[in-house]
Formats: C-alpha cells, sequence, structure tokens
C-alpha cells in the first residue's frame, strides 16, 4: 500500500525535474493547470492535494496525447458516478488500487477504461514496519537511488538560485503509476479532480517491510507510455504494472506517524541501534541538501520560462539497484550535515530491522 508520501519541492523546481521529450522529440517542460493548489509537504497523506502528471489531450480535444500538463489533484479518488454532494461520504477507500483487482472494481475500471491514467509524483514514500510480537511500527522512507554530481557541502544551505538548480538537476523524481477521475457535483459547481495510486506486490528489498508497494514507473520511456493513452492501449499501458527492485531507503523518525508534522525532520535517516540521527551519505546524501533550503510553503511565484539549452537531459538517471552502507557518525542537527566538506561513499547499506 502506499499511504503517505513527501513531495516538498518548490513549483519551479518541481516543473524542471519533469522535462521530458515530445513526439517530436522535442525538449519540453509540462505546463501547469491550477499552479496555486499546489502545496509543498514532507508528510502528505490522502485527501491532501499532490501533483500529477497527465496527457495535455484530456484537457484539450485535439491536443497531442504525448504532451503533458501537471495538476494538483485529490488524493483518494472520487468517481464520476458518485451521486452524493460531499465527496467526503464516499463510504470506502480510493486511495489505493490493488493491481490485481483494478478491472473489478467500477471505481478504478470506468477511468481505466476511459484513459485516465496520470503518473503520481513524489521525493518518495513512506511504509511502516511492524515489529514482531509488539505494536510498534518502525517508519521508513522510500525512493529511487540518486546520482551525486555535486561535491557535499558544496550548496550546504544557500538560498541562492543558481546554486539550486546545480542540485535539482540530477534530483530524480519518484513517479508512480495512477487513475484519476473527475467528479461534478450533483448541484453544481466545480469539478474535482481526483487520483489513486495503484499498486502491487512488494519487491524482494521491500518485502521485509510491507507486502505492497506503489507501482513505480521506472524510466522515461514507462512514463511515455503510461501516459500517452492516445497511442498506447489499455493492454499495453498494464504490462508496465509490476514491482521494481530500483529503489533505495532508509529509516526515519516516528515524528512522521503525525501527518501534521510537516518537517524535513520526517525524511533524516536514524540510526535504529542508538536511536540518533546518521551522518547522511550516498544517495540520503543528495536528498539531504534539498532539506536546507527553507521549509515548505504555497508557491506564488510563476514557473520561470526556460530555453531548450536549460532544459536538463535524464537520459543518465536511471540507475541500477545499489545497496545501503551504514555509516556512524555522533549526532548532528541537519545544517551541520549540510555544511559538511567531506566527499561520502555513492551508497549505503540498507539497516535491518532489530
Amino acid at each position: 500500500m502506499c499511504g503517505r508520501t513527501s513531495c516538498h519541492l518548490p513549483r519551479d523546481v518541481l516543473t524542471r525535474a519533469c522535462a521530458y521529450q515530445d513526439r517530436q522529440g522535442q525538449q519540453r517542460l509540462p505546463e501547469w493547470r491550477d499552479p496555486d493548489k499546489y502545496y509543498p509537504s514532507y508528510n502528505k497523506s490522502p485527501q491532501s492535494n499532490s501533483p500529477v502528471l497527465l496527457s495535455r489531450l484530456h484537457f484539450e480535444k485535439g491536443a497531442d496525447s504525448s504532451e503533458r500538463i501537471i495538476a494538483p489533484m485529490r488524493w483518494g479518488l472520487v468517481p464520476s458516478w458518485f451521486k452524493e454532494d460531499d465527496p467526503s461520504k464516499l463510504q470506502f477507500n480510493t486511495a489505493n488500487c490493488r493491481s490485481d483487482t483494478i478491472m473489478e472494481k467500477r471505481s478504478f475500471k470506468v477511468p481505466l477504461g476511459k484513459g485516465r491514467r496520470c503518473v503520481v509524483l513524489a521525493d518518495g514514500f513512506y511504509e511502516w514496519q511492524r515489529s514482531q510480537g509488539t505494536s510498534k511500527r518502525q517508519p521508513y522512507f522510500i525512493y529511487f537511488p540518486q546520482i551525486k554530481t555535486v561535491k557535499s557541502g558544496s550548496i550546504g544551505a544557500s538560498n541562492n538560485s543558481e546554486d539550486w538548480e546545480k542540485v535539482w538537476d540530477n534530483w530524480r523524481l519518484l513517479t508512480m503509476a495512477g487513475l484519476f477521475d473527475c467528479w461534478e457535483p450533483p448541484e453544481g459547481g466545480d469539478c474535482l479532480y481526483s487520483y489513486t495510486i495503484i499498486t502491487v506486490d512488494s519487491c524482494k528489498g521491500l518485502n521485509d517491510i510491507h507486502h505492497r508497494m506503489p507501482a513505480i514507473l521506472d524510466g522515461e520511456e514507462a512514463v511515455s507510455k503510461w501516459l500517452d493513452f492516445g497511442e498506447v492501449s489499455t493492454q499495453e499501458a498494464l504490462k508496465l504494472i509490476h514491482p521494481t527492485e530500483n529503489v533505495t531507503f532508509h529509516p526515519v523518525s516516528p515524528v512522521v506517524n503525525n501527518s501534521q508534522n510537516n518537517t524535513p525532520e520526517c525524511l533524516v535517516p536514524v540510526d535504529l541501534l542508538v536511536k540518533k540521527e546518521l551522518e547522511a551519505s550516498g544517495s540520503s546524501q543528495r536528498m539531504l541538501q534539498w532539506l536546507a533550503k527553507k521549509s515548505p510553503k504555497k508557491e506564488d511565484l510563476k514557473t520561470p520560462q526556460k530555453t531548450e539549452s536549460d532544459v536538463p537531459h535524464w537520459s543518465s538517471q536511471f540507475l541500477q539497484k545499489s545497496p545501503f552502507t551504514t555509516k556512524r557518525g555522533s549526532a548532528r542537527l541537519l545544517e551541520q550535515w549540510l555544511k559538511q566538506e567531506k566527499e561520502e561513499e555513492p551508497v549505503a547499506k540498507r539497516l535491518q530491522s532489530q
């Protein structure tokens, strides 16, 4: 399952991280629909708004189905056929959609048949591991492995936009397969767009944490095929729905358990043995560099226009699975990590549950 995500990037950064090639091979940036509804957060839960990618053809008749839009949507699909006047009256949970029953449930079968496929964007997602014989659950943050191209500490807590562009250009967002629908209130009013995350059996690497995981679209080709409902049939698209081993993770503080907590502490690695913060290394170093930037807030700046030469190329971003290495260090605050100049090892060993 997937019941909590993080998507804390500012709107303009998120836009650039979603650069893509259209059908003519041109580098493009997706356009936003209702951008003011996007609120960056380290701790997103169902019924909050999250950004999703979808084909422009869903909004503009005759548009090229390979062109993309980013739209904030409500997490928890409200079916178009729902007759109540309040979406909160929906009696069943639609935050997730099991891949094995997707064709059996009307709530998901109908939008799938209409080509309403989307890609849910996030830094990563959280999952909780149950401790055997106890009621305690240990949270983990799960995300794509990252390429580290900037020297550790060279960015630090800088607010300089040029410095931060050097960080975002290799941050790979987690891309999860989803379905969306459009619900119109019976008595009139604005249409509500909402989505569900498709889930599959966990990969071997995550099975000790939880038996389910999101259906992750690993690579630009998979993302493109899932979104392009005008050219890729439902049967072909469903072949993309399967577990992937290309993820990495680390344990985090129980502070993330409360969905009201929206701070960088939600993502900080912790040591399960001594219950203290770890010195960042490997993929987590890249993530932690992000956290030096200001706390998330509603973005009110327009997405900057980028020339074609400024649009990043993502072909080198799709990594193979890499293991986690445990590195212990004295307890430090997040800011101290981000100022360190020492180069870390490129990968980190995965911690085993105690």
